[in-house]
């Protein structure tokens, strides 16, 4: 699949943001310029598939009903005084409808504003968004080999989130990108009863731990020129070994470098919220 090289991300040194309020307009969000979904510095990118070391991958947090009144628009979880995270609520988001959502974990060096185009995506699409952030600069599989405190966190922001807003069971996606995509297949695989879908843009690795729970259909896409996390190893190790394990995997490559294009984007969620 040839798609443009157009894609949503900026230069690096764009991609800094100041810590926003605790209320965050979209247009002083996207005015940073954190549009990127690719980070400075991509570390700890191990692409054995080898289960780590001892550690637990489970996540407890479900969706229910919802007893805090949200706050509509893009703001800040408050979980953590410095890296938090970001949660989008649709305008017109009411208890009485189930909304699919989408949770996005960043590239290694990245941050939850790295995600800048989502919250439009997520308002038409009537989709809450939630980017939370790791615990250090990558998540906790990357850099220290074992699920850990980003375990911990993501479980308290799918909590706060859940206390908010009515989500629809049936479409709790995970993504990522780099890292982030890494980790989305290696924890996801452990949690499939909550998270329905899975995406992972441009994944470097895939190193699960057991317990292995469901079997959520897979979005992965990954750039025929990326000088980052080589197409290689996504295209002749993770998806084979994936779809070998029995995962229903969609895969597509695009003509780019380590990035999300704009289609990419878009062909994932309508994949994941079954448009078309």
């Amino acid at each position: 699949m040839a798609l443009s090289r157009v894609s949503d991300h900026l230069k690096p040194e764009n991609f800094a943001a100041p810590r926003p309020v605790r209320t965050v307009s979209r247009r002083s969000f996207l005015r940073t310029g954190v549009s990127a979904l690719a980070a400075p510095i991509l570390t700890g990118c191990n692409l054995s598939t080898d289960p780590p070391g001892i550690s637990n991958p489970r996540l407890s947090a479900r969706p229910g009903s919802p007893t805090v009144t949200p706050t509509l628009g893009l703001s800040e979880l408050g979980l953590e005084p410095d890296r938090d995270g970001l949660l989008y609520v649709p305008l017109d988001h009411s208890w009485d409808t189930p909304a699919p959502l989408f949770v996005a974990l960043h590239g290694a060096g990245g941050s939850a504003s790295n995600w800048a185009s989502y919250p439009d995506r997520a308002e038409s699409r009537g989709m809450v968004f939630l980017a939370p952030e790791s615990r250090a600069p990558t998540w906790d599989l990357s850099s220290g080999g074992e699920f850990g405190p980003d375990v911990e966190f993501l479980d308290r922001a799918l909590q706060h989130t859940f206390e908010r807003c009515r989500i629809d069971p049936t479409h709790v996606a995970l993504g990522g990108f780099s890292d982030g995509a890494s980790y989305t297949l290696s924890l996801g695989v452990s949690n499939g009863d909550l998270f329905s879908h899975l995406v992972a843009y441009s994944p470097g690795y895939f190193r699960p731990a057991p317990p292995l729970i469901g079997k959520p259909p897979i979005y992965i896409s990954h750039g025929t020129e990326d000088s980052v996390l080589p197409v290689f190893n996504t295209r002749e190790s993770i998806v084979p070994n994936l779809r070998d394990a029995e995962y229903d995997v969609t895969y597509l490559e695009f003509e780019g470098d380590h990035e999300v294009p704009p289609e990419i984007s878009e062909s994932a969620l309508d994949w994941f919220l079954d448009v078309g």
